[in-house]
């Protein structure tokens, strides 16, 4: 793993439709060094790459991702989590925010047909979630792919998590950070991707407390 990670947040949504296979193109293109994304489960249980539980705001129609089945989401240009990762075949992270509980068994299903079955390396994976259930769940069920703990409350909660699920790493909204606890968190071991940095200033101010790797719309200016 490079020493400083450049992560497309949700593909390059600074630049493209957010978690679109057009987005995740894009961020290869910028030569990211992981890309973010967001899953929920469709009514049929297959896991699709969108932020929200509707498609109200980043489609021209409306419904519940989990009323409408895979087809019918891929036709409002919402691709499958499969769909996505056969775009990045290898060449980048990704990093899975599960936002739906319901969607973790198939999630976890699939990383380990993708780390089994097509010999991917389990480090090309990081699973992260606001709902530290799902992350409890994850490590329990599957020891070797890299768990992020998602926090934009308390970064000393995150840590006793963190600790009890041997989580890789720790990611906050860069605004918690402080030089203080980047230094508690690498004492203790885990890696720091903050969310999401979007204005120069912010960027250089965020570098400057050497982070591990930054999750941005605009990767290319990271």
């Amino acid at each position: 793993m490079k020493p400083f990670l450049k992560i497309g947040h949700r593909g390059a949504k600074g630049h493209v439709a957010e978690n679109t296979l057009a987005s995740f193109q894009k961020a290869l293109d910028l030569k990211v060094d992981s890309v973010e994304l967001d899953v929920h489960l469709s009514l049929d249980q297959k896991v699709m790459v969108i932020h929200d539980a509707t498609i109200d705001r980043t489609t021209t129609s409306k419904g519940f991702v989990n009323q409408m089945n895979a087809s019918e989401l891929n036709e409002f240009g919402i691709p499958t989590l499969e769909e996505v990762l056969v775009l990045i075949n290898e060449k980048c992270i990704v990093n899975i925010e599960i936002k739906d509980s319901s969607a973790t068994t198939f999630v976890l299903e699939i990383l380990q047909k993708y780390t089994l079955e097509k010999k991917w390396n389990s480090k090309l994976f990081q699973i992260s979630s606001f709902d530290w259930d799902v992350l409890r769940v994850c490590y329990s069920e599957n020891k070797t792919i890299s768990l992020g703990v998602l926090t934009e409350n308390s970064i000393e909660a995150a840590l006793i998590f963190a600790k009890k699920i041997k989580a890789n790493a720790i990611n906050p909204h860069f605004k918690l950070l402080t030089c203080e606890n980047v230094l508690v968190i690498h004492e203790n071991g885990f890696k720091i991707f903050p969310w999401t940095v979007n204005q120069p200033k912010d960027i250089t101010f965020v570098k400057s407390l050497k982070v591990d790797g930054i999750i941005s719309d605009f990767p290319d200016r990271i």
